[in-house]
């Protein structure tokens, strides 16, 4: 952790501290919400990059393809 990002859990800390046991809790619970939001985003996101290239090409075929089509040039370095 930085030392930015502790200075900034302690400032939110010392805000809480001023907050029901209730209001502690709702918030714990909507912070958890957040996070598995995110984590779900993230794995959705992953998932779907699944399949993107969509080809009637093997998988042989499309390295080759992309092997073939580089192209190199000479270029003579100076020193």
């Amino acid at each position: 952790m930085s030392y930015t990002d502790r200075i900034i859990i302690e400032t939110y800390s010392g805000l809480f501290e001023g907050l029901s046991y209730l209001n502690k809790i709702e918030l714990i619970e909507s912070l958890l919400k957040s996070l598995k939001a995110e984590l779900n985003s993230k794995e959705k996101a992953f998932y779907k990059s699944f399949g993107a290239l969509s080809s009637e090409k093997s998988a042989e075929e499309i390295f080759s393809d992309i092997k073939s089509s580089r192209k190199f040039r000479n270029k003579e370095i100076k020193l």
